[in-house]
């Protein structure tokens, strides 16, 4: 039972967050040359659109995005349907496409709205691979809330968000939500 909504980050801490990660993603590969982003849907598609979109203000240059469904890789669900989508269709992997030029000996910054577990970055990395051989995988998420159950971590993170189990982050994106918010659910039941 949800019982508390407390709203962490509004529309204004959400864009500041998101050119904040712009920049290091920036200063950290020292430019945008050879990096695609990669949203893992839903709202981390939009994500990477948004940042993608700060990145070409910033340095007036483009950078390819593409679309990732991890939902075949999930160690929790079924495995049926396509891994990516949004750009060429390639090889070897049906269903599967990427932005213009693949992911090959290519820097891909994974995006993510929250990044709990660890497990959906993991299915989304079983996922790239299969599609080609990056040169890295670097991961942005908007919150990270802790309780990691495998050894990943984020290189951009928006806010750290320290919870208990039970408690929630949900995001809201304007996209698909009709506004741009993070926020906490307490006394949410854990499954």
């Amino acid at each position: 039972m949800i019982t508390e909504k407390n709203i962490i980050m509004d529309e204004t801490a959400i864009r500041r967050a998101l050119s904040r990660i712009a920049h290091e993603i920036l200063e950290k590969n020292r430019g945008i040359e050879n990096c695609v982003l990669v949203g893992i849907r839903t709202r981390g598609v939009y994500l990477a659109r948004r940042i993608a979109e700060r990145i070409r203000e910033i340095e007036g240059v483009s950078v390819a995005c593409g679309e990732l469904d991890v939902t075949p890789y999930r160690d929790d669900r079924a495995k049926t349907g396509n891994a990516l989508s949004g750009g060429e269709q390639t090889e070897g992997t049906p269903g599967a496409a990427l932005p213009d030029g693949g992911i090959g000996d290519k820097t891909v910054i994974l995006c993510d709205d929250v990044l709990y577990t660890g497990r959906t970055i993991r299915a989304a990395m079983d996922a790239l691979m299969d599609c080609g051989r990056p040169r890295m995988i670097q991961l942005a998420v908007l919150a990270d809330r802790g309780h990691r159950e495998l050894p990943i971590r984020a290189d951009y993170v928006g806010k750290n968000v320290p919870t208990s189990r039970h408690e929630q982050i949900a995001v809201g994106m304007s996209e698909v939500d009709d506004k741009d918010e993070v926020y906490i659910l307490s006394n949410w039941e854990a499954k």
